[in-house]
């Protein structure tokens, strides 16, 4: 009887076309472990795509190979196939003409006559055989990926790879690994285990590079050794590490440097500083050209120069439609739970990273979430 691990691969052997897909609030594990598995493919000489709901190319991650692959929506899933009997009649030639909304075919008959029962209509096969999903909790995390299409993905075989406790274990094959601090660790150990000689140095620089993303360059607590011996392994075998120290912590665009100003500069902390927090207007986004994906590079450094802090809120504008909302984005550390804390407000992420709009003005907003939080940190040990 195969294990798991080999039941993964022999999944994948069997498989002509491959999505890989990851959490519509991707982090650096799941764009590098996306990356990693689509170069081990390559080497298997599989078909594949890698798709995310709003995926952007512009943040620091884009030194990643194949980086420039991942694309935002998947584009024709499924064929739709209109058949013709030819029994009665031969076909001498076929045009097409588009009238609004219509598409209409004419087919001039070289001997004999068509009637409305030679017309069939069906739907094809859809474009991909397997779904591979990384660092995603559940199929609505994927978003319109998934919302737009959910019976492409109850159809086909899912193999779901995550080291979140809230997994929904929603795969035919699902790899859910605790204690492992990131995706790309359990990556790590699955491709050992099995395509050992896949593993290049491109392959290991996206491995490490989820790694220290997930760890904040190893700044977090629960860092476990675990972690640090793969980290090594993986920059014996050729892991770029200082291409990705300097890519991801070193090398800040001078407008996310303006941005990182603004939110030190309304920065506020309660609890010794356990809980930090700060807002950006819709003006400080305009003023800095920055867009809200680049916030989590602000939330990095908040992480790496506040290490008390095990609470980050980010409190920012958007506009659409003549009208501005406030968005908030929690973050925790050192086995918070930010779904349990955000849970009043319809927030959607991981157990440490969540996301949710109010229709409020941003002090509004701030004064009712920090008011909820402290409320709620009186039930947890910090």
């Amino acid at each position: 009887m195969l294990n798991q691990d080999q039941q993964i691969f022999e999944q994948i052997k069997k498989s002509q076309n491959i999505l890989i897909t990851f959490n519509k609030t991707w982090n650096g594990d799941a764009v590098a472990s996306a990356l990693a598995f689509g170069l081990i493919l390559e080497k298997m000489e599989k078909k594949f795509e890698i798709i995310a709901e709003k995926f952007e190319q512009k943040n620091n991650l884009n030194f990643l190979p194949r980086y420039e692959n991942i694309g935002k929506s998947i584009e024709g899933l499924r064929k739709f196939i209109i058949s013709l009997n030819t029994t009665n009649a031969k076909i001498e030639k076929i045009k097409y003409k588009k009238e609004e909304n219509f598409l209409d075919f004419v087919i001039y008959p070289k001997d004999g006559f068509f009637t409305n029962e030679d017309i069939s209509s069906r739907s094809g096969e859809f474009k991909y055989d397997l779904i591979i999903t990384l660092d995603t909790p559940d199929l609505e995390s994927l978003g319109t990926i998934y919302e737009k299409d959910t019976e492409f993905f109850y159809k086909t075989p899912i193999i779901n790879i995550d080291h979140h406790a809230n997994n929904e274990s929603y795969g035919q094959i699902n790899k859910t690994e605790l204690t492992s601090i990131a995706t790309s660790e359990i990556l790590y150990n699955l491709f050992m285990e099995n395509v050992k000689d896949f593993i290049d140095e491109n392959v290991a620089t996206c491995l490490l590079t989820g790694i220290i993303s997930k760890t904040k360059n190893y700044k977090v607590k629960n860092i476990t050794p675990q972690a640090l011996l793969i980290s090594s392994q993986l920059i014996s075998i050729g892991a770029r590490r200082e291409q990705i120290v300097g890519k991801l912590y070193r090398s800040r665009s001078l407008n996310i440097l303006k941005l990182w100003g603004r939110v030190l500069a309304r920065l506020a902390s309660a609890e010794n500083n356990k809980l930090v927090w700060s807002v950006l207007t819709l003006s400080d986004l305009e003023k800095t050209n920055t867009n809200e994906n680049e916030i989590s590079e602000v939330i990095d450094e908040l992480i790496t120069n506040i290490p008390q802090a095990n609470i980050i809120v980010i409190f920012y504008e958007t506009k659409k439609d003549e009208i501005t909302k406030t968005n908030v984005i929690v973050n925790t550390l050192n086995n918070i739970n930010a779904l349990d804390l955000s849970k009043t407000w319809s927030s959607q992420g991981t157990k440490s990273y969540v996301k949710f709009t109010l229709n409020k003005n941003l002090q509004e907003v701030e004064n009712e979430i920090i008011g909820k939080i402290k409320e709620n940190l009186k039930n947890i040990p910090m």
